[in-house]
């Protein structure tokens, strides 16, 4: 009797795929001006291959201002929903995302001080917000790891909850004194902290996805061990999983994952809390579908929702932190009551 792979086949992958590519159409078409599809593939088309583009197809619209979006936003719901469900796995708890070690917090503070403090790179628009962002958030892990460790050296997950969460408070009084004294900048910040992919550009495609590719693939190897955390890290170790090992490559990883996000597109919430746990709905609880499901579902919740924040009061735009918050505010505790009332 042959065993039954814990992975998708081959075939599911091609569907998460064209699931992805189609909503990723349907966003580069629609929006404050819609635009036909057959149009949005010519543009592409000859841009691609250097083809003369017809006068009457909004080339600047789809290749410079929609397309590196669109890339941007599924990049980055994509990193953040796998954060989330390798941090659920990892600290075996369903309320854990990517943002409960306070890295996120830490990301955004430093992204708030290189904006309110006018810090830049010249010649690159975000390079100094991103630096920042990158730097405070590794700080922030560092920080948070050594102090745990000075408090549990086992790093228990209760202890590394308890840090983040208190290291979050902490990070957000210090931003709320920056916004104080942030002066004509402080629209600026109070947008970024709500979340918002205008702007986007093909380098932060880029630089998402070399990150994702790095980190994400980490991650994804690791999945086998993130079953064996289900069972508790005493039963995971007593079957020869190197459990500080795992902690540490994972929580490097996540947090080198958000702090890229965040510094591309601020603060954007309950992707990684609540994807996951609608993908465990449907694949179950075996990582080794679990992350990549959760993967491509993240990339395309991310893209309808930057789409409804583009559409829903054109020509103006929510930000896409708010549309996700409220949307997964109401779907989560939907989640929890149903299961709550299941039992």
């Amino acid at each position: 009797m042959s065993k039954r792979p814990e992975g998708f086949k081959p075939v599911a992958y091609i569907l998460f795929a064209a699931a992805m590519m189609t909503v990723m159409v349907l966003c580069i078409c629609a929006g404050s001006v819609n635009i036909p599809v057959k149009d949005t593939f010519t543009a592409i088309w000859n841009t691609v291959f250097d083809l003369p583009m017809p006068e009457d197809i909004p080339w600047s619209i789809i290749i410079l201002v929609r397309l590196p979006r669109v890339l941007c936003v599924a990049l980055a719901g994509g990193a953040l929903s796998l954060c989330g469900g390798a941090m659920q796995g990892l600290l075996r708890n369903p309320l854990a995302d990517g943002y409960t070690l306070g890295v996120s917090s830490g990301a955004a503070l430093g992204a708030v001080i290189a904006i309110a403090f006018g810090i830049y790179v010249p010649g690159f628009a975000l390079a100094g917000t991103m630096a920042m962002a990158m730097l405070f958030a590794f700080l922030s892990l560092v920080f948070i790891l050594s102090i745990t460790y000075r408090l549990d050296c086992s790093l228990s997950t209760n202890t590394i909850i308890l840090m983040g969460v208190i290291f979050t408070m902490f990070a957000n009084s210090i931003m709320s004194l920056i916004v104080v004294f942030a002066g004509e900048r402080i629209r600026s910040i109070m947008f970024w902290t709500m979340g918002s992919f205008a702007g986007s550009n093909y380098v932060n495609a880029i630089v998402v996805f070399a990150a994702l590719l790095v980190f994400g693939t980490a991650i994804l190897l690791y999945s086998r061990e993130l079953n064996a955390f289900a069972i508790g890290e005493d039963n995971a170790r007593h079957v020869g999983v190197n459990v500080r090992k795992v902690k540490l490559v994972v929580l490097i990883s996540v947090s080198a994952l958000i702090s890229v996000c965040v510094s591309i597109s601020g603060t954007v919430g309950f992707v990684g809390l609540v994807i996951p746990h609608m993908v465990r709905m449907l694949a179950g609880p075996n990582h080794k579908r679990l992350l990549p499901a959760s993967l491509f579902s993240g990339a395309v919740f991310l893209m309808l929702a930057d789409l409804l924040g583009r559409t829903m009061l054109k020509p103006l735009e929510i930000p896409i932190g708010v549309v996700t918050s409220f949307i997964g505010s109401v779907v989560f505790v939907y989640i929890f009551y149903s299961s709550r009332k299941a039992k």
